[in-house]
């Protein structure tokens, strides 16, 4: 396998990494220097169907990431694919709040914190329904419209999908 010495990424050394990964058949690329600079490249595919199931610890996730530049010294290149499970969710009824990305689901905002909605829970546009860890990140998530809150379709903890169904508002 090659490694990269570059001092600054230009459109040619981001070809030579795409195509680095696509000759060792990689879905993602990851490079990070010794002073933590990254550049990741991932092929876009098909998202499985979502499945939940609960680890015993939050899993690394996997998110679309921005490249990122300038990246200075030699890195070494890893790589990181999850491993969806292969079952169907039977599909929700009525309208949905739906992961905005992939990552973790957490209900609250540390384990003894009450959750931010339950089952029967009234919000309003903009308020905060879960958190979503990914990539060490832990992103807010809001509804996007006024409603109640009929059903929770995940469980704490559980590996989400982008687009994957979390809450039936009605």
């Amino acid at each position: 396998m090659e490694v990269f010495k570059l001092k600054k990424y230009d459109l040619d050394d981001v070809k030579r990494l795409i195509e680095l990964a696509n000759k060792n058949d990689l879905s993602v690329l990851e490079i990070e220097t010794k002073k933590g600079r990254r550049i990741r490249i991932e092929k876009n595919k098909p998202v499985a169907p979502a499945v939940a199931f609960n680890a015993a610890a939050p899993a690394p996730a996997v998110a679309p990431a921005p490249v990122q530049a300038p990246v200075a010294e030699t890195a070494p290149v890893q790589q990181s694919a999850p491993t969806p499970a292969t079952a169907t969710a039977p599909q929700p009824t009525g309208k949905t709040i739906k992961a905005p990305m992939v990552g973790v689901f957490y209900q609250a905002a540390s384990p003894e914190a009450e959750p931010y909605v339950t089952v029967g829970k009234t919000v309003k546009k903009g308020d905060t329904v879960c958190i979503i860890e990914a990539m060490k990140l832990m992103n807010e998530i809001q509804a996007e419209e006024d409603g109640t809150i009929k059903e929770i379709l995940v469980k704490n903890g559980d590996i989400i999908e982008y687009g994957q169904p979390l809450f039936v508002i009605e």
